[in-house]
């Protein structure tokens, strides 16, 4: 039997933050006309969030708050997590108000380790005040959701099974799901679709966004003895060279009562199992005793997609691409970016009371987007290149990070997202050290090489 269609009365199925939502897979339409700025009479501009992480859950707050009728579909029960560190700023804590219960662990210090094994400690320059936040995205996640909620969104949850495009520059997109497998095929109709459904997102596959390059991550949470997880205190470590990744690093970052082991790779996804084995010798001695409770993988996208607005859908997170080269940092981007986007569709509808169209959206939201981050995403492009290229640089990148001012000006850049000032005499000091770092590493790497190979050449 045919569904039948009402525009703007959807039946919904609505979640509780207490509620299991059910999997759901979804498929939006996407509209390539222009819209008029008329009034909408007798209602509010109507919204829906596709993806329930920080990004939507940012979104569907900002929406909801500014007056828009914001629905948010979740396709993971929050018992769901992403493969993710868990690393948040400190200005996140802030300007996101998040609660200090839902930290892990207060980590002040980051020691990093190059491929031959040096260990630098990266956090001599922390204030006493200042630490790098570990979270775990379930519980981050969860409370995002629910205070979206709180501010009036509505959380629904439902197997989307087909959509209608729109017919007219102010015809909705509508949405048809299904609450359950049993259950009678609904409708839910909107002006506005924002997709937070990460990495592998529907929604930007459905307005044509363009394929971009995307890493795995691969994860593994292990529950320490208790005197080896003490050593985990408010200590992270990074790992980096070829036996753990090619092109990235791997990680040991703390939580509540275990550590998540892992790392990630964009050129060769297919021996990620092989880099999880290489992190795991590495840190054999502190692990041993371990018990490996979660395995978690998913991809992680390496730079902004083609296209992230068209007509009356934007992309933001995950989808669109926000995560950094170099760190892998993508949890603040993410949140910020759904917070941009929610604020554009509602300044721009002026609290819900105008329709919006394609214009509007690549102006409050895009070019605010970009006027303020795209920098900082080809500056930390440019630096794994430089230094994620091979082992020699790798030895200089570590090296480098024992330099005072490199620590200082990279937590003040990271722990605020800000531009650290910076001095011209060290800025040039800095300059000449890398240089140098770089020449003796890669010289140190030939020698090293070539006496792998004498060795090779010796061995019975």
């Amino acid at each position: 039997m045919a569904a039948k269609i009402q525009p703007f009365l959807p039946s919904l199925s609505i979640q509780t933050p207490t509620s299991k939502p059910k999997p759901r897979s979804l498929t939006i339409s996407a509209s390539n006309s222009n819209s008029t700025h008329s009034s909408i009479a007798g209602r509010k501009l109507r919204a829906a969030v596709i993806g329930g992480g920080p990004a939507g859950a940012s979104a569907a707050e900002a929406l909801a708050t500014g007056g828009i009728e914001t629905f948010l579909f979740e396709r993971n029960p929050p018992s769901v997590p992403k493969p993710c560190g868990g690393a948040i700023p400190l200005c996140m804590l802030e300007e996101f108000d998040i609660p200090h219960h839902l930290i892990d662990r207060h980590v002040t210090s980051m020691r990093i380790f190059s491929p031959s094994n040096i260990a630098v400690d990266f956090g001599k320059t922390l204030k006493p005040h200042e630490f790098i936040a570990m979270v775990r995205r379930e519980v981050l996640d969860s409370f995002l959701r629910s205070r979206a909620v709180s501010s009036g969104a509505t959380l629904v949850s439902g197997l989307v099974t087909s959509f209608d495009l729109p017919s007219t520059p102010r015809s909705p997109y509508t949405v048809h799901y299904t609450a359950d497998k049993n259950s009678s095929r609904r409708s839910l109709a909107v002006d506005v679709v924002i997709g937070a459904d990460g990495a592998n997102s529907r929604v930007a596959k459905s307005i044509s966004a363009g394929n971009y390059s995307t890493a795995i991550a691969f994860q593994e949470r292990i529950k320490l003895p208790d005197e080896k997880m003490a050593y985990y205190e408010n200590l992270a470590e990074m790992y980096i060279g070829d036996d753990v990744s090619p092109d990235f690093y791997a990680w040991v970052f703390p939580k509540c009562d275990h550590v998540a082991v892992g790392t990630g790779t964009v050129r060769s996804k297919q021996d990620i199992k092989k880099f999880q084995r290489g992190i795991r010798e590495r840190v054999r001695s502190k692990i041993n005793g371990g018990k490996v409770i979660k395995v978690e993988a998913h991809p992680i996208p390496e730079h902004p997609r083609p296209v992230r607005v068209r007509g009356r859908v934007a992309l933001i997170g995950d989808a669109a691409g926000y995560v950094t080269k170099c760190s892998g940092e993508g949890i603040y981007f993410a949140a910020k970016s759904g917070r941009v986007c929610g604020n554009a569709v509602v300044k721009a509808s002026e609290g819900g009371e105008r329709m919006i169209d394609e214009r509007d959206l690549m102006r409050e939201y895009l070019k605010v987007w970009d006027a303020e981050y795209v920098t900082t995403f080809r500056f930390l492009d440019l630096l794994q290149r430089v230094f994620y290229g091979g082992n020699a640089t790798r030895e200089a990148l570590v090296e480098l990070c024992g330099d005072e001012y490199v620590q200082r000006m990279t937590f003040e850049s990271y722990l605020y997202k800000r531009l650290a000032r910076g001095n011209v005499w060290d800025d040039a000091r800095l300059v000449m050290n890398t240089i140098g770092s770089l020449v003796r590493c890669r010289v140190l790497g030939e020698h090293m090489e070539g006496l792998n190979e004498a060795s090779m050449m010796w061995m019975p």
